[in-house]
């Protein structure tokens, strides 16, 4: 097997072992499936031409990718996007999903590098300093933006807040 072979095997390997987990994240950065899906493809890609270099340890540096496109992702979109005062009504069956839903839409409200700083640090379980290094920002900014992001979704969700504080999470 040629070296290069052996780095594309190495490269498939790692894309079948972590894919849920890139989609995952990815979904919690942009907040709808289609989306997540393209920014994980897209962060493979520009992946792939570093790969020699991070083949030991991929993961860090394809993190950084994905936070880093949903960032320049939603402002390229930001402008094209039509706003409406009139949503669709949606059944919810059950609490659970009542309560995935009213955080999604809270952490969509977050400006983006807030929503990237949550989904690191309490999604992915992510150091202040991993954080830090993933968003290529200081470890103060992490803190601030964690804190001021933490703050809005209290004031969004004080239902959640309220039941976390009872049972004692």
């Amino acid at each position: 097997m040629s070296d290069s072979d052996a780095q594309r095997a190495d490269f498939e390997e790692f894309v079948r072992a972590r894919r849920r987990a890139l989609l995952r994240t990815a979904y919690l950065l942009t907040g709808q499936h289609a989306d997540a899906e393209d920014l994980v493809q897209t962060a493979l890609i520009k992946a792939v031409p570093h790969w020699r270099k991070i083949s030991d340890n991929p993961e860090p540096y394809v993190r950084r990718i994905l936070a880093r496109e949903s960032v320049s992702r939603w402002r390229r979109r930001r402008w094209r996007e039509i706003s409406s005062d009139d949503l669709p009504d949606v059944a919810l069956r059950d609490p659970d999903v009542a309560q995935r839903e009213d955080l999604r839409g809270a952490l969509a409200g977050l400006a983006p590098r807030q929503r990237a700083v949550i989904v690191l640090r309490y999604f992915e379980d992510l150091s202040e300093a991993e954080t830090a290094d993933v968003l290529g920002i200081a470890v103060g900014t992490v803190k601030s933006q964690a804190r001021d992001a933490l703050r809005v979704l209290r004031e969004r969700l004080p239902a959640l807040r309220d039941e976390l504080l009872t049972s004692g999470r």
